[in-house]
């Protein structure tokens, strides 16, 4: 091991670039390996057509005997492109996607092999559901689960499987994966968002929910990557002393991108292209390293499904380019962490923006009530968001450098903060035809004007209106964006559910007309929903006593966060919208704190290896080698050597002090998790890998990175950040 560190960086060095073939118009290969419409027309009858683009458009059931049709098209379809075997794709809550591959081939009496896929494979697997996270659902004695096939989210071909997106449910219907909440959240918010954009215009029969993610992510050379044991196995670095030059000069964001990350880009673009994924941006991010790639929007649930292939997809041509993906929020202490911001809008039937202003003063009512509606349920929810983005991950990079705080805000510019102002001044009751022409004109009429010039943005405000959507910030890299998308469709749906109460029951009691009533309510949510605006910056001590003034939520650590997700008015709140029952979420709560106390725990056993199996080694074979020199002055100068070398003897007291506090904070840190383990309570465990396990990571850090600083370059065996930074 104690040159592997210079075989990576010889290796790292003499990279070659990988040829990479592009198509010369993307348009050309895209969704070439999805079966979209283009493939259903072709391979599917018409019949079989028209009942699956029912069942995409209107959610209308597939029959057996129609399934058996399309899944025979569909085996044609992946036959002809190469594939050999199916799998249902499938987002258990691992945070990654799960697949089990079946050969088409089968065997019939008389020995006749064939190419078999029947409707009821289609719709239907039976994975081994306590192998996954379940919370509690499932004993590992039942081992019963069922994916079953989501038809609105296109089959498609990867390598040689043809992948089908599906749910994922318990034997006793619970849901076990992210896509399931996800769909319910979908239906409850399409159906409340139409009631009420039908105030506005009658034809709107659906509102489809559009997400548009932006993917951050650290690209290293594969060789410095597996040199390092911290990222092989925790996917950040638990110690490393900061690189003189970092990311101070801002030189990188926006930047050339280096020549082989180009490469893997384009070769990646391409993968994305033949899958139907329309990424569209790419450029370097702040940090050294550190790059983004965003696509069109599309509709919510796709977008998931692409998101989640797509970091599949990363992975894969990474490892063709000899290179490492690091999706981890704080893969590298003193830069810029990872975020995967998740641009939330709603579209209606008719193909209109909700969130965007038109061009007449009806239009901006209808968007100024989706876009107050929005703020009062995060107003009343703040608490929720911050518990749904709360990983111990994430919890690296929440107010750290460039991130959002924990604490939920949300920014929509002075201009639009002034509009409202002038709304919160409506008259109770009836609006005089004065006050109602100059709201019209002078207000409402003046917002595409106003947006216009509304381009600045905050970049520490979790939740931020960025023109036509809302921009949710503070999510993390590696979360599936299932999870912030179903809350959020979710409470945007009870709040428009409640807001159409209050207006039909103000134009039946009160006799007030739609508008009058709408600019009504609209005054109370401005009212209502004040605190939780914020226009300044995200950092800092004078926010948070601020956002406490204001009796915002502050959970800095994920166990602290998580605790609202029990709460008797969150489980009323789940269940009263169909979205998750109580078993599902207490299962859900269960899994988090799980899943996070293995984590400390994780971390907790690398850097204790990594600091005596490699820091504490090598600091004593530099040891060595400065007590022979000064033994060798001694034997030269006599009594008078300490005029020679007192500096070697003072950094060699210092190497003896930094091993001490090292070994010592190991065998304190071992001590607090031990205890940690023996608690039964999750809860409790958790708490006690937060705040009695952890804290010992930055002592043991700090004293390995002063060891690095002190130890010959030479002889250290851990790969440093100037070097996974800086070589690309």
């Amino acid at each position: 091991m104690g040159n592997l560190r210079f075989q990576a960086l010889k290796e790292a060095l003499n990279r070659q670039p990988v040829p990479v073939s592009e198509a010369p118009r993307r348009s050309e290969i895209f969704g070439k390996n999805v079966f979209n419409e283009m493939a259903m027309r072709q391979y599917l009858t018409k019949s079989s057509y028209r009942s699956l683009m029912d069942a995409i458009d209107k959610g209308s059931k597939i029959s057996r005997d129609v399934a058996d049709h399309i899944s025979t098209g569909m085996k044609e379809w992946a036959i002809a492109k190469g594939a050999t075997h199916y799998t249902h794709w499938f987002q258990p809550l691992t945070g990654s996607s799960a697949e089990k591959h079946d050969a088409f081939f089968d065997v019939e009496m008389g020995d006749a092999a064939i190419e078999k896929f029947g409707g009821g494979q289609l719709v239907q697997q039976e994975p081994d559901a306590s192998s996954f996270p379940n919370g509690g659902i499932r004993n590992t004695f039942e081992a019963r689960g069922y994916t079953a096939w989501d038809p609105t989210s296109p089959a498609f071909i990867l390598g040689t499987t043809l992948c089908i997106p599906t749910i994922f449910v318990s034997y006793t219907g619970e849901a076990l994966d992210f896509k399931t909440p996800l769909l319910r959240s979908l239906q409850v918010l399409d159906h409340s968002a139409t009631e009420v954009a039908r105030y506005f215009d009658k034809k709107v029969n659906k509102v489809i929910t559009t997400l548009g993610w932006e993917q951050e992510y650290f690209l290293i050379d594969a060789s410095l990557a597996n040199s390092r044991p911290d990222i092989m196995q925790a996917g950040r670095t638990l110690l490393g002393h900061s690189a003189a030059k970092g990311q101070q000069l801002d030189d990188h964001y926006f930047g050339a991108i280096p020549s082989r990350v180009l490469d893997y880009m384009r070769d990646l673009e391409n993968e994305c292209m033949l899958l139907g994924i329309p990424v569209k941006t790419r450029h370097n991010e702040v940090a050294p390293s550190q790059f983004e790639l965003a696509p069109i929007f599309e509709e919510a649930n796709l977008a998931v499904d692409h998101n989640q292939l797509l970091m599949d997809v990363m992975e894969k041509v990474a490892e063709k380019h000899k290179l490492k993906v690091l999706f981890h929020e704080k893969p590298f202490a003193g830069v810029n962490g990872s975020g995967k911001h998740n641009n939330w809008s709603l579209s209606t039937s008719t193909g209109v923006n909700l969130l965007s202003p038109g061009s007449t003063p009806m239009k901006n009512l209808q968007f100024l009530t989706f876009f107050v509606n929005t703020i009062k349920a995060v107003n009343e929810n703040e608490e929720l968001l911050r518990s749904v983005i709360a990983t111990a991950s994430n919890d690296h990079r929440l107010g750290a450098n460039e991130a959002p705080p924990a604490i939920i805000s949300v920014f929509i510019g002075s201009q639009l903060t002034n509009v409202l102002d002038e709304l919160e001044k409506v008259t109770d009751g009836k609006l005089s035809p004065q006050e109602k022409t100059e709201l019209k004109l002078n207000v409402v009429g003046k917002i595409p004007e106003i947006l216009l010039d509304n381009t600045d943005r905050n970049r520490t405000s979790p939740f931020a209106f960025t023109g036509n959507k809302f921009e949710f910030r503070a999510v993390g890299s590696t979360a599936n964006c299932a999870k912030p998308m179903t809350l959020l469709n979710m409470i945007v749906a009870k709040q428009l559910k409640e807001f159409k109460l209050q207006v039909d029951s103000l134009i039946k009691d009160q006799k007030l007309k739609k508008d009058d009533a709408i600019f009504n309510v609209l005054r109370e949510y401005i009212r209502d929903s004040k605190r939780i605006r914020f226009e300044g910056d995200g950092y800092g001590e004078a926010w948070e006593k601020e956002a406490k003034k204001r009796k915002l939520s502050n959970n800095k650590t994920t166990p602290e966060a998580l605790k609202i997700q029990l709460h008797p008015n969150t489980i009323k709140l789940y269940e009263e919208m169909g979205v998750m029952n109580k078993i599902e979420l207490e299962a859900r709560h269960a899994i988090n704190l799980e899943e996070y106390s293995k984590h400390i725990q994780i971390e907790g056993r690398v850097l204790g290896d990594i600091a005596r199996n490699h820091v504490i080694p090598t600091a004593i074979r530099y040891q060595n080698i400065l007590i022979k020199n000064v033994k060798g002055l001694k034997e030269i100068y006599g009594d008078n050597f300490r005029n020679y070398g007192q500096e070697q003897l003072n950094i060699i007291e210092q190497i003896s002090h930094h091993i001490e506090q090292i070994n010592s904070g190991i065998t304190a840190m071992i001590d607090q998790r031990k205890k940690a383990n023996k608690l039964e309570d999750l809860e409790k465990r958790a708490e006690a890998y937060c705040f009695e396990v952890k804290p010992f990571f930055e002592k043991i850090r700090y004293h390995c990175d002063k060891l690095e600083l002190l130890v010959d370059d030479e002889i250290w065996t851990l790969t440093k950040y100037r070097e996974m930074l800086l070589i690309h």
